[in-house]
């Protein structure tokens, strides 16, 4: 292995995926203001996440849209607008 090319400053993180109300704790480098505790009775930092695992489509076998940013609202509208013009 190459020597001084992996960070020093990773820690144990709680992931949360809001949706699916799963919590993972992992080794990370993300840097994150919030805690939270696991349950080992500890306070860890606090990630949280649109999805993973637990609740990813490939995973669950139950598609869904996921829109936080209303690009499929967007994306409509676009083409509502490309159909008007012809």
């Amino acid at each position: 292995m190459k020597t001084d090319i992996h960070p020093t400053n990773n820690r144990r993180v709680i992931f949360e995926d809001k949706d699916a109300g799963v919590r993972f704790l992992i080794l990370s480098t993300v840097k994150t203001e919030a805690k939270g505790t696991w349950e080992d009775g500890k306070e860890y930092d606090l990630y949280s996440i649109e999805i993973s695992s637990a609740s990813h489509p490939f995973y669950t076998g139950n598609e869904k849209v996921l829109d936080t940013a209303g690009r499929v609202d967007k994306f409509k509208k676009r083409m509502a607008a490309s159909a008007a013009k012809k």
